[in-house]
């Protein structure tokens, strides 16, 4: 009797696995999705994510569904096409299985194929969204470029989507080709032995339609080559150049048209198949593209243009010098020209009385660590290692400030518990302002009363900062819910158990449990599902940088480094800056975005570093504003006149709000940007030259100096500073952002920039530049550092401080200021030394201000004492300082000066004693006694070091 059978069954787990893993890839890619929409929603910037999203969806659809078709097409024509029977004579083992597998399973292999290939092809489309939405939504220039008269749009919208689309097109026909030539040979349609050897009519008409079409789509590409040699990069300037011109172009055109005959000698084979003819021609393409494309433009470079390179060269360069100037909104600097004055004369600055006392001494570079030691209150609080610079109206004037904003250091935080890390420790809480220009007695910031008292300077309704720089490294928060009605999280830093709920709209709601299942998936936290702390009233608040909420808000923008943080009718928000760019701007000098903002500042990592991308195109199109409270983005019109910016309006409408909108206290927040400048900066030290004979010699090149405070060991470029600057001729002094030049090689002055920063200001934006004199020299940057500090004067002033064991312990230059005062240039710097804080937390103060005019060098404790030093004795003017000592009571008087009374009978003794010890050393170092100087300077450090522990008891 048989035994029955049963079939055996295939082994379900790989299938099971494989739909398991599938599906988990489904889930995560939904999850990401759908929490990035809540995310726009939660922001009021949903359309810009669907936007977007439809985009992506639609051009990798597009490109992937074209390219399988294609692919998939070609593949069926020539399957379509196999011999009936068997092919006659030997073929290879393998080559047989091949046949038999394709034959058995076409549709499947196919698919499989077209499916791997569409999935690439759609992933080149999906990348390519914003350049589809610039083209579709392209507004005019109003500019022709010079060579082909085309509007400089289609070089920055069109031309890169036309040249993404000829070369997806070209790889699409490749593709279609080799797939099609591997089915051919596969199914015997091409043989290359036997008694048979060739390929079957049908092979050939596909494969030269084909061929032909790739050929042609090539040919094109060549045709539009011709434009792109206007923003290509060439050996001495980006854009068109003699050669290009007179070589290259040309030679574009005639490998167009060899291109185009060399297609229809393709699509005739399809019916004449003769191979020789179609092959012979592409072969004399691959060898005109040689001649034409390589050779040729070489040997005119070499032979007519190398030998008379300045006269053939001048056109193009006087295009690529007024497209430069016009792409980085550098052609209405004015450049005049300064007989700087070298001697110093008493009452020299009289006529500059009125900038003086807005020369900002507090570098906010430096004084970081004085406010982590007397403004931190907490230790899980902590402020960026550069400081901002902003102005706010006080007691009836406008003055600058030194500010930041007291943020949450999760680094600190004791315990750092799930609980702590995410429901406890959310936010961080107020600002912190100091004057720029004054000080404490001590040396330290004279601090700026701040909050939602009666008292405060600056009145701020609302100080917690839920979203700023430094909080994306605590990740998300779950904020708004209060289990059992209790409060959370730890709020105001005066009072550690004082807690707060969160009242905001910021953030997610988690108003359900699917929506709280994504965001565990997302963030891989079963916390959020288990907690009793996330509930339906809970808000998960996350990507809470400011320069991050920006980017995303306006994928389009590109953003300031520096994000600086600002009080606006009651409210703490974060200003960031934001950049229309263009890598197509015809004839403009292409730079790197992150070399030409580096500098001292941004080397110090707090402010971050700009992607390494290129350019030749920048406007400050947009200001935005984002809530420290609530995360909310805003985006302000600046630049109307901006096609870019015009054009993404029209992309994503709304987004962008009208200029007018900007209220009169926000104006007066926003300032000049830094990294604007920066750029315009590295650009304006060659392309201040507007002759091309002069440009090509650089006979007159330019470069920012290096920062003398950073050492020569370091490449850091010195950084432009905000300051308040009276123009030589100017009746007003402006809130300025300044910067210098010297020459190539050189370490002299060559000039001195400043562009009007005040946005309230009818004149801001207006770029001038000083033009030193080629008959004087001045001292550049770097001569006038080590001039201060190698004079005798300075050095035995600060002698003391330099002794280790003191309580004051290192010296620690700030910014070198330069302005032009009192007909010449004036150098300002201030001097700190560092003072030990709570459980020995260094941290630096203010302690002399060093100034040299000319040959001239003074030191003083305040800047009002050096300027008289330098000048004879008498400035002319009043820093409104009021004496020598720089002592101030820190109040609300307005008065830095150390005239008045400090309210400490020892203190002001031992100030009083400290001044005369310093007078007395002043006279001393005028009679040449050296010993006796440095006797009293040691007795006035000794004055103040009594005066300071008899301030803190």
């Amino acid at each position: 009797m048989s035994t029955l059978r049963m079939p055996r069954r295939r082994g379900a787990i790989l299938p099971t696995l494989i739909i398991v893993a599938v599906l988990i890839v489904a889930f995560a890619i939904y999850t990401g999705v759908w929490t990035d929409r809540l995310w726009y929603v939660s922001m009021g910037f949903g359309s810009v994510f669907s936007k977007l999203l439809a985009t992506r969806i639609g051009l990798f659809a597009a490109s992937g569904l074209l390219m399988a078709a294609a692919v998939y097409g070609a593949a069926a024509l020539a399957f379509r096409t196999r011999p009936r029977g068997r092919p006659v004579g030997p073929t290879s083992p393998a080559l047989e299985r091949y046949r038999e597998a394709l034959e058995s399973r076409f549709m499947v292999i196919m698919i499989a194929v077209a499916v791997l290939v569409g999935l690439f092809a759609g992933g080149a489309g999906l990348g390519r969204a914003t350049l589809y939405l610039a083209w579709i939504n392209s507004t005019p220039f109003g500019t022709k470029d010079p060579k082909y008269g085309l509007d400089i749009s289609f070089f920055v919208f069109d031309y890169p989507w036309w040249r993404f689309v000829l070369s997806y097109a070209f790889t699409l026909f490749v593709l279609a080709a080799l797939v099609s030539a591997i089915v051919h040979y596969v199914v015997g349609n091409v043989r290359f032995s036997g008694p048979r050897r060739g390929a079957s009519g049908a092979a050939q008409a596909q494969l030269s339609v084909i061929i032909g079409l790739a050929v042609l789509v090539k040919g094109v590409g060549y045709w539009f080559d011709q434009y792109g040699l206007e923003i290509a990069d060439a050996p001495r300037f980006t854009g068109m150049g003699y050669t290009a011109d007179h070589a290259t172009s040309n030679a574009k055109i005639i490998l167009a048209v060899i291109a185009g005959l060399c297609a229809l000698l393709f699509f005739a084979n399809a019916a004449l198949r003769r191979w020789m003819v179609p092959t012979i021609s592409l072969v004399l393409l691959l060898l005109a593209a040689i001649v034409l494309g390589i050779v040729y433009p070489a040997a005119v470079q070499g032979l007519s243009v190398r030998p008379d390179e300045p006269d053939k060269e001048r056109p193009y360069i006087g295009w690529n010098i007024a497209a430069t100037r016009a792409a980085y909104g550098v052609d209405k600097v004015a450049i005049q020209n300064y007989s700087a004055e070298t001697t110093a004369t008493a009452g020299q600055l009289q006529s500059d009385a009125e900038a003086l006392p807005g020369v900002r001494l507090i570098d906010p570079a430096v004084v970081a660590p004085a406010y982590e030691q007397l403004q931190q209150v907490r230790g899980y609080y902590a402020f960026p290692s550069v400081l901002d610079v902003d102005r706010y109206p006080i007691d009836g004037s406008t003055v600058d400030t030194v500010v930041a904003a007291r943020e949450l250091d999760p680094d600190n935080i004791a315990n750092k518990s799930w609980n702590n890390l995410h429901t406890v420790y959310t936010h961080g809480y107020g600002l912190v302002a100091a004057y720029g220009n004054r000080r404490q007695s001590d040396g330290e910031p004279d601090w700026i009363p701040t909050g939602s008292g009666s008292g405060s300077a600056i009145v701020t309704d609302q100080p917690r900062i839920y979203f700023g720089e430094l909080l994306d490294s605590l990740g998300y928060s779950v904020v708004g819910a209060r289990p059992n009605g209790q409060s959370l999280e730890l709020d105001n830093p005066s009072n550690d158990n004082q807690l707060y709920t969160y009242t905001g709209q910021g953030g997610v709601p988690l108003s359900s449990l699917w929506r709280r299942i994504l965001y565990a998936v997302k963030f891989t936290d079963g916390n959020l599902l288990l907690s009793d702390r996330v509930n339906d009233q809970s808000r998960i608040i996350y990507d809470r940088s400011p320069k991050e909420r920006v980017q995303k808000a306006a994928p389009w923008l590109t953003v300031d480094r520096d994000s600086y943080p600002a009080v606006v009718d009651g409210r703490l928000v974060w200003i960031v800056d934001g950049y229309t760019t263009s890598n197509s701007y015809p004839n403009s000098q292409r730079v790197s975005l992150q070399d030409a903002t580096s500098d001292t500042q941004s080397a110090a990592g707090t402010i971050g570093q700009q992607l390494d991308t290129k350019i030749n195109y920048m406007r400050n199109s947009v200001k935005a504003v984002v809530d420290a409270y609530d995360g909310t983005v805003k985006l302000y019109q600046w630049d109307t006149n901006d096609p870019v910016l015009k054009t993404w309006e029209k992309a994503f409408p709304g987004t962008v709000l009208p200029r007018s909108e900007i209220s009169p206290d926000l104006l007066a927040h926003f300032r000049y940007p830094q990294d604007l400048f920066k750029v315009q900066r590295s650009i304006l030290a060659r392309y201040h030259v507007t002759d091309p004979n002069s440009w090509y010699l650089n006979s007159d090149l330019w470069k920012v100096p290096l920062d003398p405070v950073s050492g020569t060991s370091t490449d850091q470029l010195e950084s432009p500073y905000y300051l308040s600057v009276k123009w030589p001729d100017d009746d007003a002094a402006n809130f300025s952002l300044t910067g210098v030049f010297v020459p190539n090689a050189r370490n002299n002055l060559a000039a001195y920039m400043a562009v009007n920063a005040d946005a309230s200001s009818p004149e801001y934006g207006q770029m001038r530049i000083l033009r030193m004199s080629d008959s004087t020299q001045i001292d550049g940057p770097q001569q006038s550092f080590n001039a201060m500090i190698n004079s005798n004067q300075v050095a035995e002033t600060l002698r003391p401080f330099l002794n280790q064991g003191s309580n004051q312990t290192g010296v620690k230059y700030g910014n070198l200021l330069t302005l032009p005062v009192g007909g010449g240039l004036l150098y300002v710097q201030p001097v700190y030394t560092q003072r030990e804080g709570t459980g020995g937390g260094q941290y630096p103060v203010l302690q002399f201000v060093m100034a040299r005019f000319g040959q001239s060098v003074g030191i003083g404790q305040t800047l009002q004492a050096a300027l008289d030093q330098v000048f004879a004795g008498d400035s002319g003017a009043n820093t409104g300082e009021g004496g020598s000592t720089g002592s101030s009571n820190g109040g609300s008087t307005g008065n830095s000066g150390g005239g008045g009374s400090t309210g400490n009978a020892t203190v002001d003794k031992e100030l009083a004693a400290a001044q005369a010890s310093y007078a007395a050393a002043e006279k001393a170092l005028r009679d040449g006694d050296l010993a006796g100087y440095q006797q009293n300077i040691k007795e006035m450090a000794d004055h103040i070091t009594a005066a300071q522990k008899a301030e803190k008891k």
